[in-house]
C-alpha cells in the first residue's frame, strides 16, 4: 500500500510505500537483502551476475518470493560483456520472465535489443544510467523509467562525474518518462528534495549496507561506519570504467598502477578489481585486521556506535532493520507531503 505522503509513478508502477528503489549490492543483494526491502515498502533487486548458474538465480527468485510477503521485488541485469556474456543476456532474461517476475533493471548498455521479449512478459523496466544523455537514449528506445546515479554515487558513476542535482534539474526538463536520482542519498531530506526537483523516486544504496539484514561481514560494517565523506575514491578510469569504492589499499594500489602506466589493461587489474578480495574480506581474520587498523574492535558493538548513510559520511546511532532505516527516510521528510498528480510535480508542505 503506498504511504499517503508519497504518491509517485514509481510507487504507482511498483505498488510500494515509498518511492525508494534500494541500489544493488553485487553479492550482498540475494534473498535476504531483496526481500528485506519488499517488506520495509520498498524494491530492491536481485543481481543476476551474482549467480554463474541459471539454476542458482531460479532459486534465489524464488526463495525472495517466498520471504517478501507479497512485496515487489525485481533483478537486475548488467549487460556489460564481462558480467554476464551477451549469449547469455537472452537466457537471463528469458528465465526471469519463466519464473514470473514482474520488475527489471537493466544497466551496463543500451537494452533495445531485448526489450520486445520483457514487454510480451508485461515487465516493468527501469533503465540505470549515469547522466541524463543515456537516459535520453533509453527513453526514445522504450523502457518504462530510469535511474539516473551521480558521481556521488558508490561503484559506477559513468565517465563525466556529473552530480546527481546537475542531472536532476536536466533530467526534469529533457525527459517524459518517469526518472529516479541516486548518488548520495542517505536523508529524507534529500528525498524531499529530489521529489521537488520533478524526480519520481530515489535509489539508496551505501545507507543500508549496514542493515542487519544485509549478510556483509559486522566488521566490515565497522570499517564503513569510520568512514568519512572524503573517504572514498575513484578509480579505474583508464578503462573507461570509472568506479567509486572507500580508500583502501585495494583501491589505492590500482589507482598507483594506473597512474604509473595508463596502458595498465585489465588483466593486471583483474585481481585487484574482480570483487574476489571484497568477498575474501568477509572472512573474520580479515574483516578483524581491516577494522583493527581503523583503531576499531571487531564485533557488532563497534557497528552500533554510527554508521553511514548512502554515502562515506551519513552517521546513524545504531546498526537498524531494514524496516526501521524505511522508517527513518519517511520521518526525516519534515512535515512535507509529495503528490505528483497535484499538477506541478513539486513537494508541498502539509
Amino acid at each position: 500500500m503506498t504511504d499517503p505522503a508519497f504518491d509517485t509513478a514509481v510507487t504507482r508502477a511498483y505498488g510500494t510505500r515509498l518511492p525508494i528503489v534500494a541500489g544493488g549490492l553485487m553479492w550482498l543483494s540475494d534473498a535476504a537483502y531483496v526481500s528485506a526491502c519488499a517488506r520495509a515498502g520498498i524494491i530492491g533487486f536481485l543481481t543476476a551476475a551474482s549467480f554463474p548458474e541459471p539454476d542458482a538465480l531460479r532459486a534465489e527468485i524464488r526463495k525472495t518470493r517466498e520471504s517478501s510477503e507479497g512485496g515487489a521485488f525485481g533483478v537486475n541485469v548488467s549487460m556489460l560483456p564481462k558480467l554476464v556474456p551477451g549469449e547469455r543476456t537472452e537466457e537471463i532474461f528469458r528465465l526471469i520472465a519463466e519464473e514470473g517476475v514482474r520488475f527489471v533493471e537493466t544497466s551496463g548498455r543500451n537494452p533495445e535489443p531485448w526489450l520486445p521479449l520483457l514487454k510480451d512478459a508485461g515487465i516493468t523496466v527501469l533503465h540505470k544510467v549515469p547522466s541524463v544523455r543515456f537516459a535520453e537514449k533509453a527513453q526514445s528506445v522504450g523502457v518504462d523509467m530510469v535511474s539516473i546515479v551521480g558521481a556521488e554515487c558508490g561503484g559506477h558513476p559513468g565517465l563525466d562525474l556529473i552530480g546527481s542535482f546537475v542531472n536532476l534539474a536536466l533530467a526534469e526538463r529533457r525527459l517524459k518518462i518517469p526518472f529516479l536520482i541516486g548518488g548520495g542519498v542517505g536523508h529524507g531530506g534529500q528525498i524531499v528534495a529530489a521529489l521537488a526537483g520533478g524526480a519520481s523516486g530515489v535509489v539508496v544504496g551505501t545507507r543500508f549496507l549496514v542493515a542487519e539484514e544485509v549478510t556483509a561481514h559486522p566488521d566490515y560494517k565497522c570499517a564503513l561506519a569510520g568512514a568519512k565523506e572524503t573517504d572514498t575514491m575513484l578509480s579505474m578510469s583508464s578503462l573507461r570504467n570509472t568506479i567509486r569504492t572507500l580508500r583502501n589499499e585495494t583501491s589505492q594500489t590500482v589507482a598507483r598502477m594506473e597512474a604509473e602506466n595508463p596502458e595498465t589493461g585489465i588483466e593486471a587489474l583483474l585481481p585487484h578489481v574482480s570483487g574476489k578480495i571484497g568477498r575474501r574480506a568477509t572472512r573474520p581474520a580479515t574483516c578483524r585486521a581491516a577494522c583493527s587498523r581503523r583503531g576499531r574492535r571487531s564485533g557488532s558493538r563497534a557497528i552500533s556506535r554510527r554508521w553511514p548513510g548512502s554515502s562515506a559520511g551519513w552517521k546513524r546511532r545504531r546498526s537498524r532493520r531494514w524496516r526501521d532505516c524505511a522508517r527513518r527516510l519517511r520521518g526525516s521528510r519534515r512535515g512535507w507531503r509529495y503528490d505528483e498528480r497535484a499538477g506541478n510535480r513539486h513537494a508541498r508542505r502539509r
